[in-house]
């Protein structure tokens, strides 16, 4: 569930990078999240995917 939560987040970031629409870094914001769910699955043990 987290998996499938970070690589939406990752995928609207990007498309946030491709059409310059980020609103207030709001995307960023979600790919930092993205980044930290997949650290604590590291972490913890367990497959990323």
């Amino acid at each position: 569930m987290l998996t499938t939560i970070a690589v939406v987040l990752v995928i609207l970031w990007l498309l946030g990078l491709i059409t310059h629409f980020t609103i207030n870094g709001f995307i960023h914001i979600l790919l930092v999240i993205a980044i930290i769910v997949v650290l604590i699955r590291i972490i913890r043990g367990n497959k990323i995917l």
